[in-house]
């Protein structure tokens, strides 16, 4: 469907179809991500959240391929300073959710398990779906508990990912400032070591000078 023309909205098109069309293209399904993790190996993934946000995620972990044991593996999940937010020993299928306490980089790890007595394990599928902010919210039980019609859930979603969005374009303006601050800072005292060294050449020359001209005057070089 072609998009109307700037102008004067046509007669029964609401004026603010377009931002709701522009905040409806921007959400983006965050699809699960899918990996080989080969045996007796670790992988990571990481990722940087905002504080006071909700995180939600489904796994699962296929048992390798020709092999006649399950899958085997262990899940962790935690922040910078090392606390577990969520741990699972012999994980195959699951859920967790957590809220985050401050912005942070968040690390979730599969480690793969292989039985006493194998071989080599073949390769595992580990399978993640992680979501956080407005996609982690499950707004079919909003609707649920609040009683909204359809097209309030949907107003209700849209407000959250503006308010999303405002809250990024924030901390992206607050980020900046506080690179600005560090680069000013750090030009001053570039500049105020350049000055230093420059006087501690020329105090350094002059005493040069001074050293060389009294060594000459006592081997009666000159005069």
């Amino acid at each position: 469907m072609p998009l109307p023309l700037p102008g004067r909205p046509r007669l029964g098109q609401a004026p603010l179809l377009p931002p709701l069309l522009l905040l409806v293209l921007l959400v983006d399904p965050a699809r699960p991500i899918s990996f080989q993790l080969p045996g007796k190996a670790r992988k990571c993934l990481r990722e940087e959240i905002h504080r006071d946000t909700l995180v939600t995620g489904e796994y699962e972990i296929g048992a390798p391929q020709g092999s006649s044991t399950g899958p085997s593996a262990n899940l962790k999940i935690t922040d910078s300073a090392g606390h577990i937010l969520y741990a699972k020993e012999d994980a195959t299928k699951g859920k967790f959710a957590f809220t985050t306490e401050d912005y942070d980089m968040f690390e979730a790890c599969f480690e793969s398990k292989l039985p006493v007595g194998t071989g080599r394990m073949p390769d595992q599928l580990v399978t993640l779906d992680m979501k956080h902010g407005v996609e982690a919210k499950n707004y079919e039980e909003i609707a649920k508990v609040e009683k909204l019609k359809p097209l309030e859930v949907e107003l209700r979603r849209l407000e959250d990912l503006s308010e999303s969005i405002v809250n990024d374009f924030a901390y992206m303006k607050k980020r900046e400032e506080e690179m600005r601050d560090t680069n000013e800072s750090t030009n001053t005292r570039v500049l105020y070591f350049s000055i230093f060294s420059m006087c501690c050449l020329i105090g350094l020359a002059t005493w040069q000078v001074f050293y060389l001209r009294r060594f000459f005057k006592a081997k009666k070089l000159i005069e």
